[in-house]
């Protein structure tokens, strides 16, 4: 028997056994214990349907082709997102919020009045203040304060906003982490990229709507939870993609199968579930069954689109590219690729951004430096290359981490820690945005004079998500999804949008 006749005879026996285990009695019992539970749970939270409001944005969900694109409900200026997520936190003392009076202070103990009923992660005792790390100047017609480590973002900040007083209650990575990308701290919700390509689907039906890109040797603290779909259908998870090697796992084909004997198979497998889907009548069969016939297009456009060696060569002089290899430039230079093809969302996590000052790699002269370095070329070049392209207004770029680093150094246990480094900081710290019809060269909120408190123009995740929602068409209030016997929004009962950076 040849390899091709051993397949084709195992995908026969696969198809006859679950067909077997479809009408078995042991299948008909679960189902049916099942099915009793949720009538009776359908019963109970019937009588709760007129709690809730009439207003909500009714999105137009068709099961078997969930990405088809939508309109939103509203005008929006932007189409698509690119959020670029610096995973650790970088120190916003470092790189956007200058202090002339932190660097007064520098060596001193901390006053009093900075530690009294405060909780940090690691700082205890009487730490010392630590002034900037970094040399700052103004930019552009707008004047905006960058540091020297960032000499070629510098140049793009007419084209920004920077929100300077961002707040949050999270101190911890994994749950600040949650609460940007899914609006709660805890597991379970759908991250912000699900909610965009549920309530818009997707421009290119051969791609995944929300595709997420990873750099930095290592997953964000919260892993893969901030971009899983929680209660979502699960087909609006984001896509993990890579720029070294396959961009998906398992995307090619195995050894001795061909492309008609793949697609023969995924027949094979979808006329089950379609079996399946008649019987059962659930809708998350026709997803999974538009998933398989998603997988196997792109078996031919994903390679085609992930691949950049053949962008041309000022291309990767431009972005700092190293084609094979993993890393942040080529993420940034793949997310433009994708934009130009209509994939919805995009999501960067760059991992390394922790600055503690307890090793190099984890200090603010060495390692922050080193990863401003990585980071610098890349993101100017994405800038500069969708405002040519004609793509920055309908393309919102979203730079920021989870939450700020303190005015103080770190000394874990009560001792100075042997590199320069601050602690986790939840008063405030910097998120800046471009494109997609937010303000250019404009700067909201203010922080106090050492940067340790928002004074002016206070927000937090939810205002940030109310915000991505409002120029992607949506009302975050009425944007909502059933589950559990209410209606769910990504930014639960908070959030507004920041009116003063909208354009």
């Amino acid at each position: 028997m040849t390899r091709d006749e051993l397949n084709a005879h195992r995908l026969i026996k696969e198809a006859h056994e679950a067909n077997a285990r479809l009408h078995s009695r042991r299948q008909f019992l679960k189902e049916s214990a099942m099915g009793l539970g949720a009538l009776a749970m359908g019963s109970l939270l019937g009588s709760c349907g007129n709690l809730f409001s009439a207003k909500q944005t009714r999105i137009a969900y068709d099961p078997a082709h969930p990405l088809l694109p939508k309109s939103p409900p509203l005008v929006g200026k932007a189409k698509s997102v690119i959020y670029l997520h610096m995973a650790g936190a970088p120190s916003q003392l470092e790189l956007f919020d200058f202090k002339p009076e932190l660097m007064k202070m520098d060596g001193q103990d901390c006053p009093p009045s900075l530690l009294a009923g405060k909780k940090f992660a690691f700082i205890t005792g009487v730490p010392k203040m630590l002034g900037p790390q970094a040399v700052f100047a103004k930019h552009g017609q707008s004047g905006a304060l960058v540091s020297d480590n960032l000499p070629h973002f510098s140049t793009m900040v007419d084209d920004v906003t920077f929100l300077k007083a961002v707040k949050t209650d999270q101190f911890n990575h994994a749950p600040a982490q949650l609460l940007v990308h899914t609006g709660s701290p805890r597991l379970g919700r759908p991250s912000m990229g699900s909610w965009v390509t549920y309530g818009l689907g997707s421009e290119n039906q051969n791609l995944p709507g929300y595709v997420v890109l990873t750099s930095g040797g290592s997953f964000p603290d919260a892993g893969k939870s901030v971009w899983g779909s929680g209660f979502l259908p699960s087909v609006y998870q984001g896509v993990q993609c890579r720029s070294e090697g396959d961009p998906v796992l398992f995307i090619k084909d195995p050894d001795g199968m061909n492309r008609d004997l793949r697609k023969a198979s995924i027949e094979a497998i979808n006329k089950a579930n379609e079996q399946q889907y008649q019987e059962y009548n659930d809708p998350e069969i026709l997803s999974r069954i538009a998933q398989y016939e998603m997988a196997y297009r792109m078996q031919i456009s994903a390679p085609e689109v992930m691949n950049i060696n053949d962008e041309p060569a000022y291309i990767h002089e431009m972005y700092g590219t190293q084609p094979g290899k993993a890393c942040f430039a080529n993420n940034v230079l793949l997310a433009r690729k994708l934009v130009e093809k209509g994939v919805r969302y995009i999501q960067l996590f760059d991992w390394g951004w922790d600055a503690h000052g307890d090793n190099p790699h984890n200090s603010l002269n060495i390692g922050l430096k080193n990863k401003c370095r990585s980071i610098d070329r890349p993101i100017t070049a994405l800038l500069l290359d969708l405002k040519q392209r004609g793509l920055l207004e309908e393309t919102l770029v979203v730079w920021g981490g989870e939450f700020g680093r303190t005015p103080m150094m770190e000394n874990r246990n009560g001792i100075q820690n042997p590199f320069k480094g601050r602690d986790h900081h939840t008063e405030a710290f910097t998120i800046w945005m471009a494109g997609g019809g937010v303000k250019k060269g404009f700067t909201h909120g203010e922080t106090d004079e050492i940067g340790y408190s928002a004074i002016s123009g206070k927000v937090d995740a939810f205002d940030i998500q109310a915000t991505i929602l409002n120029q992607l068409g949506f009302d975050h209030e009425q944007f909502t999804y059933p589950f559990q016997g209410r209606p769910f929004r990504l930014t639960d009962v908070a959030g507004k949008v920041i009116t003063e950076i909208v354009a």
